[in-house]
């Protein structure tokens, strides 16, 4: 070991290193992480006040919008208060947390995706039996099943990544603690711990990306042999927004960390951004934008909301 790694600090350099940028950026993520906050919020709650969302797809999106918003909250304050900071400090412990909470969060969402398609896959394709197969009790198991493997495989994430010795530098050139500007930090040999992690990446995106891509031909070949086009058109509609959500997130998460580690390069910054700060803006405004049930559920609970304070109003002049 390289020393006690209570007692190393690391610098995070953060987005840029021009003092005329970082307040405009300082804005546009404020901006940024309040809409994320806010539209995710707005999705839980209006899953939860809205009975014909009390489905599972709804359920699992629930779960999915929380997460984005923890995943969100670890990356934002820190990477706002840095902006502004002339101190950009943090202690090793605070790195190896945010590193953890990071990749716990990842994984939940990776297989909360794939729980997602297999209940689009068992809708379409066994709309018979899907009240049996998707049951309320088999969502919670899978729901709990994801969060208990996502917390052993950041477990071993982190063992990987900051189980060397850190004996050079100590500067972070990226705005949140990520797996390759750390282990660039890392003097001793990284081969083995590289080759675990690749290895439970690959688990974890490419096993879920698998059930997704498997799930999605077989709606395919269903919806293809459906006699009426409105069914069609229907079933692909139903699917729409889930694929939009899937494209976003599996398309930058494979830039991110399914490439070898010398070919990572200054895009990487941008990669992140969009990975860690902009997708999880986007998936509410995909998931309502995109969604007939969810906008009309919004629609519904907008109008019980005008009636109700109509009716408050009228009261008090009755009286």
């Amino acid at each position: 070991m390289g020393g006690n790694h209570t007692q190393i600090k690391f610098i995070l350099l953060g987005i840029t290193n021009r003092p005329w940028l970082q307040t405009p950026l300082f804005v546009l993520f404020l901006l940024t992480y309040i809409v994320t906050f806010v539209g995710n919020i707005g999705i839980i709650t209006l899953v939860r006040e809205a009975p014909s969302l009390h489905t599972p797809m709804y359920f699992f999106l629930t779960h999915f919008a929380f997460i984005d918003i923890c995943y969100s909250t670890v990356i934002s304050p820190r990477m706002l208060a840095d902006l502004l900071a002339a101190d950009k400090t943090i202690s090793f412990t605070a790195c190896m947390m945010q590193f953890f909470t990071l990749a716990f969060f990842a994984t939940i969402e990776c297989h909360l995706l794939a729980m997602m398609a297999y209940d689009r896959h068992v809708a379409i394709c066994q709309p018979l039996l899907y009240v049996t197969i998707i049951s309320s009790r088999v969502c919670w198991q899978l729901v709990a099943s994801s969060y208990l493997f996502a917390f052993f495989s950041a477990i071993i994430y982190t063992w990987c990544v900051f189980g060397g010795s850190f004996c050079g530098p100590n500067r972070i050139d990226h705005f949140f603690c990520d797996v390759v500007p750390v282990l660039k930090l890392v003097c001793s040999d990284t081969h083995s711990s590289e080759m675990v992690f690749f290895a439970f990446i690959t688990i974890n995106e490419v096993g879920t990306s698998v059930v997704i891509l498997l799930s999605y031909i077989s709606i395919i070949r269903t919806v293809l042999r459906m006699c009426s086009a409105q069914s069609r058109a229907r079933a692909f509609h139903t699917c729409a927004s889930h694929l939009m959500a899937v494209s976003v997130y599996f398309g930058s998460a494979f830039f991110m960390y399914l490439q070898p580690p010398s070919s990572h390069r200054s895009l990487d910054k941008v990669a992140s951004i969009f990975y860690a700060i902009v997708t999880p803006m986007l998936n509410p405004f995909i998931y309502s934008l995109r969604n007939k049930e969810v906008k009309g559920a919004l629609v519904n609970c907008g109008r019980r909301f005008f009636i109700h304070w109509q009716h408050r109003r009228v009261l008090p002049s009755r009286t």
